[in-house]
Order: C-alpha cells, then sequence, then structure tokens
C-alpha cells in the first residue's frame, strides 16, 4: 500500500498530534521511581477518573501535588492552552531541522553539531547531556556516546527516533537505518535498537493493517537476540495467552526488574503492552501506556504517535488534540511557538521526497 496526498498527510499531522498528546498526558506524572502503575491508578481512582479517557484530572491534595511533575498545572485537563516544553517533542523538531538542513544523507556528526547550535545544554538530560558534554569537549562519535556515559541504554534515542518513520512511511527498514545514524552519538546496545524499533514501528504504521503487523515488521529491522527484541516478543506472547494488561505487565515487570525506570527494555515493554491492548484505539492506546508507568511522558509521545499514524489525524478525538491550539513550546532556538500543522506540513514534504528518492 502506498500513502500519497490527503492521506499522507493526515497520518503525518495524527503523528505529530499524538506524540504531543501523549507527551502531555504522561507529563505530571514522570517520576518513575514514585508514580509506580499502582499509585497512577489509585490517583485516578480517587479522581473518578478510571477508565482514563483524557488528561490526567488536577491532583486532589497538597501531597499529591508536591510529588507531580512541576509542569501539571499546564499538563492537566481544562488547564492546558498549547503544549508546555518537552524533551520528547524537542527531539522531534530537531530530527526535522536535520533533515533539512541536511538532507537524508546526513552525518551522526552532524546530529552533535545541530544539537550545540540550537539545544541548550541544561535541556538536556541522561544519556544526551553526557554526549553533549563530549561533544563539547571535542570528542567525536562514537566516543560521545561511551565515554563517561552510564546511560548508553537508556531511552533518550527511542525518543529522537520519530521524525525518520514520518518521513519514510512503509520503509522501515530505511527509516530504522537513519534512527541508528542519530542513535550512535549517545547510545549503544538497546539505546540503539530502541530508536531503530520505534522508527520502523512508526514507519510500518503508516501501512500496516493491525497494529500487531506493525509490532512484528518492527522486530525485524533489531538483532532477534538482543534484549529489547526478547522483552517485545515475550510482551506479545503474553498478549496471545489472553492475559490481562495488568497481568502482562505484572510479568514483565518481574522479568525486567533491575533495569531502572528510564531504562529502554523496560519501556518498550510498557509501550508495547499499550498498543496491544490499545488495539488501534487512539484514546486507550495511550491512557494504557501512561497507566502502566515508567517513562510515562516518553511512552506516551511514542504511543501516540504510533496511534495517530494508524489512526490518522481526523480520526483522534478532539478533546486530545484542540486544547493543543495548533500550538506548540520548545527549547529548540528558532521553534518555539511554531504551529504543529507547520510542524507537520514542513516533514510531508520531505516524505514526499524522500518517496521520489
Amino acid at each position: 500500500m502506498t500513502l500519497v496526498g490527503a492521506d499522507l498527510r493526515d497520518r503525518i499531522l495524527g503523528g505529530w498530534l499524538g506524540r504531543i498528546a501523549g507527551n502531555m498526558l504522561g507529563k505530571p506524572v514522570e517520576r518513575g521511581e514514585v508514580w509506580t502503575r499502582d499509585r497512577i491508578d489509585r490517583y485516578l481512582r480517587r479522581a473518578g477518573a478510571l477508565p482514563l479517557t483524557d488528561y490526567l484530572p488536577e491532583p486532589a491534595t497538597e501531597s499529591e501535588a508536591l510529588d507531580l511533575r512541576p509542569e501539571w498545572r499546564q499538563c492537566v485537563r481544562g488547564r492546558i492552552h498549547g503544549s508546555c516544553r518537552d524533551d520528547d517533542i524537542d527531539y522531534a523538531i530537531l530530527g526535522l531541522d536535520l533533515l533539512e538542513r541536511h538532507g537524508f544523507g546526513f552525518s551522526t556528526e552532524q546530529v552533535g553539531e545541530l544539537w550545540l547550535l540550537r539545544m541548550p545544554y541544561l535541556q538536556t538530560f541522561t544519556a544526551e547531556r553526557a554526549a553533549y558534554r563530549n561533544l563539547a569537549n571535542g570528542l567525536k562519535p562514537p566516543l560521545t556516546a561511551t565515554f563517561d556515559n552510564p546511560y548508553q541504554e537508556w531511552i533518550g534515542a527511542l525518543i529522537r527516533a520519530d521524525v525518520h518513520g514520518w518521513t519514510w512511511p512503509g520503509d522501515p527498514p530505511r527509516a530504522a537505518a537513519l534512527a541508528r545514524r542519530d542513535a550512535v552519538l549517545s547510545h549503544t546496545g538497546n539505546g540503539v535498537y530502541g530508536a531503530m524499533w520505534a522508527a520502523a514501528l512508526i514507519s510500518a504504521a503508516f501501512t500496516a493493517p493491525t497494529v500487531r503487523d506493525a509490532l512484528d515488521t518492527a522486530l525485524a529491522v533489531i538483532p532477534a537476540s538482543s534484549r529489547l527484541a526478547r522483552t517485545v516478543r515475550r510482551v506479545i506472547s503474553l498478549h496471545e495467552t489472553r492475559l490481562s494488561w495488568e497481568e502482562t505487565l505484572d510479568t514483565v515487570s518481574v522479568e525486567t526488574a533491575g533495569l531502572g525506570w528510564i531504562h529502554t527494555v523496560p519501556n518498550a515493554a510498557v509501550l508495547t503492552a499499550g498498543l496491544l491492548y490499545g488495539d488501534g484505539d487512539f484514546t486507550r492506546t495511550i491512557a494504557l501506556t501512561v497507566r502502566g508507568g515508567l517513562d510515562t511522558d516518553s511512552n506516551g509521545a511514542t504511543a501516540g504517535s504510533v496511534a495517530g499514524v494508524l489512526t490518522g489525524a481526523a480520526a483522534i478525538p478532539a478533546h486530545w488534540t484542540d486544547p493543543l491550539q495548533d500550538r506548540v513550546r520548545s527549547a529548540v532556538f528558532g521553534f518555539d511557538g511554531i504551529r504543529i500543522t507547520e510542524l507537520a506540513e514542513r516533514t510531508l514534504r520531505l516524505a514526499e521526497a524522500a518517496g521520489g528518492a
């Protein structure tokens, strides 16, 4: 299946809107060591917000408010007036800028140069901050990823991958190859595989008949023996046995214990479960993914991107998109306040150019 014209435009816009809405949904509880899956559900239950079908409700108590991310006041239902700034969106914007500047032949070195030019150091975190520091000290890839960087397999590279899927719709291997070239600036091993998998997953979502088909296709671009691939396959197999979503996450959380709440592998498990049990429904997909805990805003963003591509922008319920007011706050120099529709149109032009490559 080849996507062209209005359908491709709608799917790409769906990816951008889904990523931003999913990020906003998960942002208030983005503290995986505090906001466990059980605690998130207790919060929602007290507010009468289960099942979750909208942005998070305001905290009921002062102690709950103190445990939320400071940005919660701009991210809960009734208070959203455009998206708040977040690195999960900044990197999608940086990826777009990278492709517009250097095309699909960009180098890993050019990724690093653009970070130094466009991204403030204090708006980078974990592996990206380590790589940024290494760049500023004159190191070149792949040393930027390996020198004094204990975060090499964390989720940072995965959250940078969307633009490669959006610009190569229906070509998962090409999307994964570009995501790998970006990822090796700051990550190794499962950190790189996570970026490749996410890019391929989003690319596959443009043409796959179901989310399960997209997941199967994405698995083909990473080593089958990697811990990431084994964990994703494990979630798929548990889903096939008709275990509940809760039972599936209980099982894989035990099997990935000790990796930490920002590591790629357990977060990919939460994301895979959200996609499978969401079964193509946008609201259910991002709600389950965020309720799964760990890196909630990153997982919500990627789940929203996949679900938004699968459904298209027109099918995303308005209560997710209207509060965004077609506007993005960003720390990327030159992009703060840009319209979401403009980002989507610029991405569409790249995707159309890629189709003729």
